[in-house]
């Protein structure tokens, strides 16, 4: 087994959030001095998605601020295009600030926005940085030619639901988009595949762990796997593991808000080689799991599949 599931998952559920949710789900998570800081998604009570923050010192025992991280803008440009939620945040810490791309949804579609904060007690909206309908966008932590780099996933049905990669001088104009990764026709991830958690960077190339979606009769299924990156070129893609590292199967995963769904938008890895895999279980509660970097990238090279 590539991850070991807590066991005492779930780590985070709407009963330990002290205002009123239905959901905790689709977290990203980073360490800020000395601590876990996870920025999750919950459902209100009308069916719209804001943005909380809890603390860790562990990573499994979490506290929830008493107020909620990120709301839907009152004002703004960023008003009009928040309007029906904010959502499933990645964090990633570069240029001495952590960045946090969020999807923002509207009557126009959903984009996603960027944010920064020093501190994670104030943050402040910087651009909203695609168009409709973009999601699922995870920034490399390191620039490359001295370019911010992304990974996302466009919403068509021409390339159907695969990842892209773009590239920035200044994180508000992105270009010299290349479509890198595709889903497999009957396969785990046939129906779509989108980043999950910011890539991490190891000795042999850039581990990006994704999700990926598979249609049943009785509804789709997400599950998680991984694929690799040159170091020096991330469009590059070395090898994409051919089986999932984890699928849903307890029940806190097969029964929720959205049944069988595993969706990770954080991971953390950590000095002895281990890394911590934070995900949404059902669109209802917040998961974690550990695993062992080299292995994740042993499964990439072992058994690998094609990417495109």
């Amino acid at each position: 087994m590539l991850i070991d599931r807590y066991i005492n998952n779930p780590v985070l559920t709407k009963d330990q959030v002290p205002y009123p949710v239905a959901t905790v789900h689709n977290a990203g998570v980073v360490k800020f001095n000395g601590r876990y800081i996870m920025i999750f998604r919950s459902h209100r009570l009308n069916g719209r998605s804001i943005l909380g923050k809890a603390e860790s010192r562990d990573g499994f025992n979490f506290e929830v601020d008493k107020e909620p991280f990120m709301v839907p803008a009152r004002e703004g440009v960023f008003k009009e295009y928040e309007e029906y939620g904010v959502e499933d945040p990645r964090i990633v810490f570069l240029d001495g600030e952590y960045l946090i791309t969020y999807s923002a949804y509207s009557r126009h579609g959903v984009r996603v926005g960027l944010a920064k904060t020093r501190d994670f007690k104030s943050v402040e909206r910087f651009s909203l940085i695609t168009e409709a309908d973009y999601r699922n966008i995870v920034i490399f932590p390191e620039k490359f030619n001295g370019l911010y780099a992304r990974l996302d996933r466009p919403h068509s049905e021409i390339s159907p639901w695969s990842i892209w990669i773009s590239y920035s001088p200044d994180l508000v104009y992105w270009g010299e988009s290349k479509l890198i990764m595709k889903p497999v026709q009957y396969h785990w991830d046939e129906m779509k595949i989108g980043p999950g958690a910011p890539p991490v960077k190891t000795a042999r190339g850039w581990l990006n762990i994704y999700h990926g979606v598979f249609p049943t009769m009785d509804g789709s299924v997400y599950r998680l796997g991984v694929a690799l990156h040159k170091l020096e070129d991330p469009s590059q893609i070395i090898a994409v593991g051919d089986e999932w590292i984890i699928q849903p199967e307890e029940a806190y995963e097969t029964t929720g808000y959205v049944h069988n769904v595993v969706f990770t938008c954080g991971a953390v890895p950590e000095e002895d080689g281990s890394i911590k895999i934070y995900w949404g279980g059902a669109d209802k509660v917040m998961c974690v799991g550990t695993s062992n970097i080299e292995a994740l990238v042993d499964h990439c090279l072992d058994n690998p599949r094609k990417a495109m």
